[in-house]
C-alpha cells in the first residue's frame, strides 16, 4: 500500500481472539540486520525478515550503495557483505521514509564513510528530532549538517577520521547508542557509552554474532574500532512490538485464547509483558529458546480481568514504543492508570501522548495528557453510535485503536491508517483472521 494514499479501517464492535498466529518479523533487528551484514565480510543469510516500507527503505540505501542483496523473498534474503570499508557513494539521497531508527543509525554508520551522503525521509520524519545523535557523532570528529531545527534533511560529509568517545547517554535510547556504537567501528580507539537506564540490545548481540567484540559492563558497553565483521546466519524473531496489539487485543476481548508464535523476548523489551501483567493480565510464555542469538518464546494470552496501574517508571524505556496498544488496555481497566517518565512519546511518528488522548476522549474515556505521560481513567469505550478517530499518519495510533473495537459498543473508524505497511504489512488480514472484525477502505 502507498502511504500517500487515504486508508482507513472500519472496525466493528466486538469479537473474540482464538488460535495460534505469528506476527512479522521484528523490525529493530531486521534493520541492524541489513546494515551489519552489508559491512560484513562474507555473504549473510537472513530469515524472518520484515518485508515493511520501513526496513525495505534500509534495504534499498544500501542496494544504492553498491552492496548486493538476494530476496527478500518471503522473508528470506542473502548479502553480500563489501566489508567496513566496502560502501559506495550513492547517486542520489538515501531516503529513509517514515523510519527514525534508519536515519539515526545510518548517520552514525555513514559518518565514518569516505564519501558524502544526505539522508531525507517523509514529512513526519523531517520534524523528528536528529541533535541527539549528530551532537555526540559531532564529538567524535563527525560532520553532519542538519536544518536550523536540527532535524533531517542530514548532509554527512567524509571526514579524515573519528575517534572514540565516552558518552553518557542524556536519556535512555536504543538508538542513539546504536548510532555511536557504528560510527565507534570506524574510530581510532574505543567508543564507550554509558546507559542512564537499559535499553534494547539487539546492535550488541548481532555485533557480537557477526565476530565483533562487544565488552559490557553494568551500564558501560564499549567497542574498538577497526575490526572485523564475518558474514553469517541470522534468524529474526516475530516481533513483540507488534505482538503487542494481539497482546491487548486478547487480554480485553472476553472469551478470548490466543497463542503468538515464535516472538522475541529480549529482557530489555518485555516492559509491554511486564506492565501488562502488572495489570492483571493472564500471560504464559511458552518454550522459551534461543534464535539468531536473540531469546524467543511462544506467548499465550487469555482475556482477563484488568486493573489500572501506575506504571513503573523502569519499565518505561522496556516498553516505548507499546504504550499506544498499553493506553487501550488502561481504557478497558478497573480504575486509573498513570504513566510518567515518557516524555519520548512526544518526538515519536506523532505526539503520541496526544494523539492517543485525543482519540480516547473522543471514544467516551478520561483522559489527560501530562508533559511526560497520561492519566487514563478505564470505562466503557465508545456509544452505539461509534466513534472516529485520526491516527494522525502513525502506525502504532492505527493498531491500537483498532484493538478498541473488541470492546466498544459501537462501530470504529480510524482515518490515516496507509502507514501501517511500514511496520506490519498485511495487519488488517492477519487481525482479521485473529477475530477482530476490521475492514480495510481507501477514503
Amino acid at each position: 500500500m502507498d502511504p500517500t494514499t487515504n486508508l482507513r479501517y472500519l472496525i466493528a464492535p466486538g469479537g473474540v481472539f482464538e488460535g495460534r498466529l505469528r506476527v512479522p518479523g521484528d523490525k529493530s533487528i531486521s534493520h541492524r540486520s541489513i546494515m551489519l551484514s552489508a559491512i560484513a565480510d562474507g555473504v549473510t543469510r537472513i530469515s524472518g525478515f520484515l518485508e515493511g516500507a520501513d526496513a525495505l527503505a534500509t534495504l534499498a540505501a544500501f542496494r544504492r550503495m553498491g552492496v548486493e542483496i538476494e530476496g527478500p523473498t518471503q522473508g528470506e534474503l542473502s548479502v553480500h557483505g563489501v566489508g567496513l570499508r566496502g560502501l559506495t557513494q550513492s547517486e542520489g539521497p538515501l531516503d529513509m521514509g517514515n523510519s527514525g531508527t534508519a536515519m539515526r543509525l545510518l548517520a552514525g554508520l555513514l559518518a565514518g564513510q569516505t564519501f558524502p551522503s544526505t539522508l531525507i525521509g517523509d514529512e513526519s520524519l523531517t520534524r523528528r528530532p536528529m541533535r541527539r545523535v549528530t551532537a555526540p557523532l559531532a564529538q567524535m570528529g563527525a560532520q553532519i549538517l542538519t536544518t536550523a531545527d536540527g532535524t533531517a534533511p542530514l548532509r554527512v560529509e567524509p571526514v579524515s577520521g573519528l575517534r572514540g568517545i565516552e558518552y553518557p547517554l542524556p536519556m535512555a535510547s536504543a538508538q542513539v547508542k546504536s548510532c555511536l556504537m557504528l560510527a565507534g567501528l570506524y574510530a581510532q580507539g574505543e567508543t564507550c557509552i554509558i546507559e542512564t537506564a537499559p535499553t534494547r540490545d539487539h546492535t550488541e548481540r548481532m555485533l557480537t554474532a557477526f565476530g565483533y567484540s562487544v565488552r559490557r559492563a553494568g551500564a558501560r558497553v564499549c567497542l574498538t574500532g577497526g575490526g572485523r565483521l564475518l558474514g553469517c546466519r541470522l534468524n529474526i524473531p516475530a516481533d513483540i512490538s507488534s505482538a503487542a496489539f494481539f497482546m491487548v487485543g486478547a487480554s480485553i476481548a472476553p472469551g478470548s485464547d490466543l497463542l503468538l508464535e515464535n516472538v522475541g523476548i529480549n529482557p530489555t523489551r518485555v516492559g509491554i509483558i511486564n506492565i501488562l501483567r502488572g495489570m492483571g493480565a493472564n500471560i504464559e510464555l511458552i518454550d522459551r529458546r534461543t534464535a539468531g542469538g536473540e531469546p524467543v518464546a511462544d506467548i499465550r494470552v487469555k482475556a482477563a480481568r484488568l486493573r489500572g496501574i501506575h506504571i513503573p517508571v523502569d519499565q518505561v524505556p522496556l516498553a516505548i514504543d507499546e504504550f499506544p496498544a498499553i493506553f487501550i488496555a488502561a481504557a478497558c481497566a478497573e480504575g486509573e492508570t498513570i504513566l510518567t517518565g515518557a516524555e519520548e512519546l512526544r518526538v515519536k511518528e506523532s505526539d503520541r501522548i496526544q494523539v492517543m488522548a485525543d482519540g480516547l476522549v473522543q471514544l467516551g474515556i478520561q483522559a489527560e495528557p501530562r508533559p511526560d505521560g497520561i492519566r487514563i481513567l478505564g470505562g466503557q469505550i465508545g456509544s452505539t453510535d461509534g466513534g472516529s478517530i485520526h491516527a494522525q499518519g502513525d502506525h502504532r495510533i492505527a493498531m491500537s485503536f483498532a484493538m478498541a473495537g473488541l470492546r466498544a459498543e459501537g462501530p470504529i473508524e480510524v482515518h490515516d491508517c496507509a502507514n501501517v505497511e511500514t511496520s506490519f504489512p498485511g495487519f488488517p488480514g492477519l487481525a482479521a483472521q485473529a477475530g477482530l472484525k476490521i475492514q480495510e477502505q481507501a477514503a
